[in-house]
């Protein structure tokens, strides 16, 4: 079984195309985003639907390197033959080792809060997209009215540009920067 480390981080990859994205948000997603361009805006798309199995990597990495759980004690996945516990030479664990391998994952994944095992992403209905403009940004909600955003910060972080992207069901997590989903979780 491979070891746990900065080599699982490029499989399993997430998608960047909001043709992964569940039906119905997809077609928001698609909608706000086209919204977005047209008003000027450029929006880079980094993470749309998660498979299961980076959720549960990005989760216990996380977990094992910044929360201190036993590597020994995560639960398997099927399909994810990782071993979480690193040995020393004399093959006792490991503790350092895996907590150092785990965190090279969560770096490679850039991960900042705990991922969830099931999420938004997992299910399709979350998008991570960084936005920005410059100068004013006039641009038209869901029912057509155009609003023109001239307050800062020029980016998703804007109240105003979340009223907008409210109006089109693709809705802001304020605490996490890139993340968008169909309820704001």
């Amino acid at each position: 079984m491979p070891l746990s480390g900065r080599q699982w981080v490029d499989l399993f990859p997430a998608s960047d195309s909001t043709a992964d994205l569940a039906g119905f948000f997809r077609g928001s997603v698609d909608r706000f985003v086209s919204a977005l361009r047209a008003a000027g805006a450029t929006v880079t798309i980094d993470d749309t639907l998660r498979p299961p199995e980076r959720a549960y990597l990005m989760h216990f990495s996380f977990r094992i390197a910044r929360e201190a759980m036993d590597p020994a004690i995560v639960p398997a996945m099927q399909g994810v033959d990782v071993q979480w516990v690193h040995l020393d030479p004399q093959g006792r664990p490991d503790l350092l080792a895996s907590r150092a391998a785990a965190e090279e994952m969560v770096q490679g994944y850039g991960v900042v809060f705990r991922p969830a095992l099931t999420s938004r992403h997992t299910e399709g209905r979350a998008i991570d997209m960084t936005i920005g403009w410059r100068g004013n940004l006039t641009i038209s909600n869901a029912r057509g009215d155009r609003t023109t955003i001239a307050s800062l910060p020029r980016s998703g972080e804007n109240t105003a540009l979340q009223r907008v992207g409210a109006s089109y069901g693709v809705r802001k997590l304020a605490s996490d920067p890139p993340h968008w989903s169909s309820d704001g979780h």
